[in-house]
């Protein structure tokens, strides 16, 4: 088993166990942003080409099964008229064989079918599936100081104006980090929370930045919150996770993240700390990246009628 494929077995048993962690505490949401999470990396992997995985045609249809499974166990906890519920104590079998993948060769235990990948991550699923890494370390060579486009992002178009209400527009000048040259396909997702982590508006994500230089990843792009200033709840954040692709390990990972509280909303620039993943949507347990004068650097705009 070569190291890539052990890391990549490790993460996915992470994934599993925290998840089914989750769902027995009775965090739903988590668990379910988990399992749906794993299973678009291993429908990915599922359907990979021949030259481009690790894993036989037959591993490769164990491994949709399971993530067929993980998908039956997300709707079960989102539904409430479910007849044939696919059970925690189910989705617990999964863990040695996702575990012994490369030698398992008994029938699959539940009746299943792989499913069509629908979409490899949407807008705010591409949270990492977190592993213990050195994030200081760097993430592979990337180009000196331009990117291709990964995606055109997904950011959305200014609401109508009200009168009386004012609406936000957030430009996203520049990250600093230590390691900028190193971050491949980088973009950042934005998101408004309530005290309890709830979406608040829909979840944008940047295109990929536009350049990089010394410490700075640059973006230059507008975001337009998707709700009124006013009508955001008290205790709501807006928060931003910096994203990058790390090719050894197959996915698109959250480095750090940043987030501004609604007393900070005013128009001209602002520059705002980075914190260390995991994003932590309700700030309770917040660690600063780094030590160094690097910040995410904003300017704001507000109209009113």
């Amino acid at each position: 088993m070569s190291e890539v494929t052990r890391s990549l077995l490790q993460r996915w048993g992470a994934s599993l166990r925290r998840g089914a962690d989750f769902d027995s505490w009775g965090q739903l949401v988590e668990a379910i942003d988990e399992y749906q999470i794993l299973a678009r990396h291993l429908q990915k992997e599922a359907q990979a080409q021949h030259n481009n995985s690790e894993f036989t045609e037959e591993q490769k249809k164990t491994i949709g099964k399971i993530a067929t499974c993980l998908e039956l166990r997300s709707a079960a906890l989102q539904s409430t008229q479910s007849q044939e519920e696919f059970k925690l104590e189910d989705l617990k079998k999964l863990e040695p064989i996702l575990k012994n993948i490369l030698t398992y060769n008994k029938e699959f235990p539940f009746d299943v079918q792989p499913i069509p990948l629908r979409r490899i991550l949407a807008p705010g699923e591409e949270e990492n599936l977190e592993f213990e890494e050195d994030e200081e370390g760097g993430a592979g060579a990337g180009p000196p100081d331009s990117f291709s486009a990964r995606v055109p992002g997904t950011l959305l178009p200014r609401l109508p104006s009200e009168p009386g209400m004012t609406l936000l527009t957030i430009r996203i000048e520049k990250i600093g980090l230590k390691d900028a040259g190193q971050c491949i396909d980088p973009y950042i997702t934005v998101s408004v929370k309530d005290l309890n982590g709830i979406d608040l508006t829909p979840v944008q994500d940047t295109p990929v930045a536009s350049r990089k230089e010394d410490t700075y990843v640059h973006f230059n792009v507008d975001i337009e919150l998707q709700k009124h200033v006013e009508r955001l709840t008290k205790g709501a954040a807006i928060f931003f996770e910096f994203k990058h692709y790390k090719p050894k390990k197959r996915f698109t990972s959250t480095k750090c993240f940043a987030f501004m509280e609604m007393d900070e909303i005013k128009p001209g620039p602002i520059v705002i700390e980075l914190y260390k993943k995991p994003t932590d949507f309700k700030r309770k347990k917040l660690q600063l990246l780094t030590k160094k004068p690097l910040y995410l650097h904003l300017h704001q705009s507000l109209h009113k009628e």
